[in-house]
Order: C-alpha cells, then structure tokens, then sequence
C-alpha cells in the first residue's frame, strides 16, 4: 500500500487547483481522477466567460480547464486517471483509500491527509418528484450539454426548461443556436438563481420568456414527452389555480440546482451542513475530520470556477501546511452562523489558535436588493456594517473580518438588511 503524504480526490478546476496549491518538493502528493482526462466538467462548457477574475482575460471552458493542467502536469507528483474512489477510512490517523481502476483493477493508498475535490451532480426528477407522465425528453441541463458539446447529439427541437440555473440559462442560449425553439424558463423562487449576465445574454437577447414563481404541474407523453403545463405558485408554493400554461414540447431540461458529490466519504462521518450539503470546514478548510479538507464545488456551490481555484488552492495550501507544520487543530473554536436574510456562510467555524489575520467570509442572501447594509455581530456585539449594491442569492458575497475583531464572546453571526429592491 503506497504510502503519500497528500491525496486529492477530482481533478477537475478545485482538483488542480488544490494540487498547485499543496505542491512541495518534499511531499509525496497523488491525485485521483475518474474520468480518462483532467479538466472536470469545464470540458464541456464550450461558452466564454471563465477566467475574467483569475486569469485577467475571457477564456472558455476547455481554455480554462488547459491553463490549470499545464500548472501541474510539471509537478513531480502521481496523477491517476481513469481511476473511481471506492471508499475512504481513517485507521490511527492515516486515511485509507480503496481506488478501481479498468486496467490495474482494486488497489488501496494511503496518506496524511486528503483533500475533497470531487465537484458537484444535478438533481434529477426523481429528487423533485415532478408530477405527471414519464415519457423520455426529460433530462438534466448538464446532461443535454454534455450530449451536444462534447457527443455532437441533439437532444431536442422544441425545448423547454425547469429552474433557471446557469446551465439551464446557458443551455437556453446553445440550444437555441443550433437551431431548436426553447419556449421558455420556469423558475420555482420569485428570484433567478443565475447570474444576472446569464439572464441578459441568453433569455433577454434571444427573447426566450422567464416565469418566475412558476413550476411544473402536469406532464403528458406517453412514450415520449408531449407536452408541459407550468402553473404559478403562491408563497407557499401551491399551485394558483387558473394560472396554467401549456406547451408543445419534445425535451424538457431539468436546472434545478447541483449537489456536492461526497457520498463516497460516507464512512468518514463528517460533519455536513443541511443547507449546502457540503462539509462543515473551518477557515484552512478543514472538515470535523483531522487532515481532511474540502473545496470546490464539493464544498458549496461557486457561481464562478474563478472562485473555485482561488478557495481550492488555498485549501491545498492548508493541506501542506498541516503536513510540514505539523499543524492541528485547537478546540478554541468560534462559531459562524447566518441570521435575516441570509442563506448561509462559509466557513462556518473559525479556529481562533490558527495564524491568521482576518479571514473571508462567502456567503449568499435569500433576497434581491438594488442597496443593502450587512451587519456582522459577535454574540450581542455589533462589530461592524458593510454597505452592498446589486446583491442577488445566485451571486456570491464576501466580507472580511480581521482577527483582532473578535475580542468580544460568543459566536459570529451576519444579518442583510435591505435598504431598496
């Protein structure tokens, strides 16, 4: 069983990132990867618009994913492809990793630490229990990009689309390109979860309608869809009666939301939060688990891949320095929760024995604002307000804290207060 110091699981943007990050040339690092090729699923996302904030220049996904694997395939470190993580245990301290590979069969590793990379997956109908038939033509938007960018497959003509996620949204731009009628967007929230731009460049420009506090209420087809009924829903989410809406379609894809991909690491037991379904991590992206980290979209869902290698690399530098400082965790421990208006924050505990002097809080609202105050207190204590323009849920929020802050007892907590919509 080969012994390594570091072992990072994906290696997709947070996966490279992460391996950049920890690189030394005193360690032993590896790198797992299930797919036959790096560059995770920026593969098939053919669109521009990554890079902006990285690398100071628009690149398009393909571009993006060949920038992080020409920073690593240099290192002198082991990159398996092709490769599945079976399971992952931790016995006195050493983490034990089970690999399969369609060559080389079962064999196990093991290392110091590991790093979480392993991205995301999309919610299926099964997970939101549409109702009505269930012919086929119905699919998730991730699926259906990567038939058409990466298979060269169509996968409909008349084509209608479920939550307005960033697939969803981009996917309504790229279908409509090769030809197909998408006759519009149906978003479950009185809000968009995609960025503001992706609502502008591929519903806006190309007139394809958005209908916010709509769902799906009936699908008809029976062995292949027919057609769709969306109907509007009160703040309950019921459906409004006389609100419906029928149309004609052959393809139905489903953009609503992305779950981090850590079932495999069940027998770790960490702890989860129930709002992201990532782990529970302090500032070095550690998890409840000594020397297991997690980032990327494993951790929470990033509106921008830009975002994701700057927290990935970061954890992979935490990673490293847990090995060669020997650097473990306090139990002085302050607490990170969310309060009015907001979704939630990461990371959600801060060590306060760890060397640092501020930290970035990320975090996401449940509402739009044109003008905003974020108010960050620590128990009863407010330590400061930090004014915001523009805010939406689909778009990231970051808020510095500096260490010499936190003088005060208690755990952290942020509230948005908005000024205007």
């Amino acid at each position: 069983m080969k012994p390594y110091d570091i072992v990072i699981i994906g290696g997709g943007a947070a996966g490279l990132a992460a391996l950049k990050g920890a690189y030394d040339k005193s360690l032993n690092i590896c790198l797992i990867e299930r797919d036959k090729t790096l560059g995770g699923i920026l593969k098939q996302c053919i669109h521009n618009g990554f890079g902006l904030h990285h690398y100071n220049e628009e690149l398009t996904g393909p571009e993006y994913a060949e920038r992080g694997i020409e920073e690593v395939l240099g290192l002198n470190v082991d990159i398996f492809t092709d490769t599945t993580v079976v399971d992952v245990v931790k016995e006195n301290g050493t983490f034990e990793l089970m690999l399969m590979n369609t060559k080389k069969g079962e064999h196990r590793i093991k290392a110091i630490s590991t790093i979480i990379s392993s991205g995301c997956y999309e919610r299926t109908r099964g997970a939101i229990q549409l109702p009505g038939d269930r012919p086929a033509g119905i699919m998730p938007a991730g699926s259906a990009q990567r038939h058409l960018n990466i298979d060269g497959y169509m996968v409909g003509k008349k084509v209608f689309i479920l939550g307005s996620g960033d697939i969803g949204l981009i996917m309504a731009r790229r279908m409509t390109l090769e030809g197909a009628e998408v006759l519009g967007v149906a978003e479950l929230m009185p809000h968009s979860n995609g960025l503001t731009r992706n609502i502008v460049q591929c519903l806006h420009d190309f007139d394809i309608p958005l209908y916010l506090s709509h769902t799906i209420s009936d699908i008809k087809g029976k062995s292949v869809l027919e057609s769709i009924t969306i109907s509007e829903v009160d703040e309950n989410f019921d459906y409004i009666e006389g609100t419906e809406k029928t149309f004609e379609v052959d393809t139905l894809l489903l953009s609503v939301g992305l779950i981090p991909d850590i079932n495999m690491f069940d027998s770790l037991k960490f702890e989860v939060s129930k709002k992201t379904g990532g782990a529970i991590v302090d500032q070095t992206y550690q998890t409840s688990v000594e020397g297991l980290f997690a980032c990327g979209n494993a951790l929470h869902v990033h509106d921008l891949v830009d975002f994701v290698t700057e927290e990935s690399t970061k954890a992979g530098q935490q990673a490293k320095a847990y090995i060669l400082n020997n650097k473990k965790r306090s139990k002085n421990t302050l607490y990170v929760t969310p309060s009015s208006n907001i979704s939630y924050i990461l990371p959600q505990t801060l060590d306060m024995d760890d060397d640092f002097n501020e930290v970035v809080l990320s975090l996401r609202t449940t509402t739009n604002a044109l003008t905003g105050k974020f108010h960050v207190y620590q128990g009863e204590t407010l330590l400061f307000s930090e004014k915001a323009k523009f805010v939406v849920p689909a778009e990231m929020e970051k808020i510095k804290i500096k260490k010499e802050h936190l003088k005060h007892s208690g755990p952290i907590s942020i509230l948005f207060e908005v000024v205007s919509q």
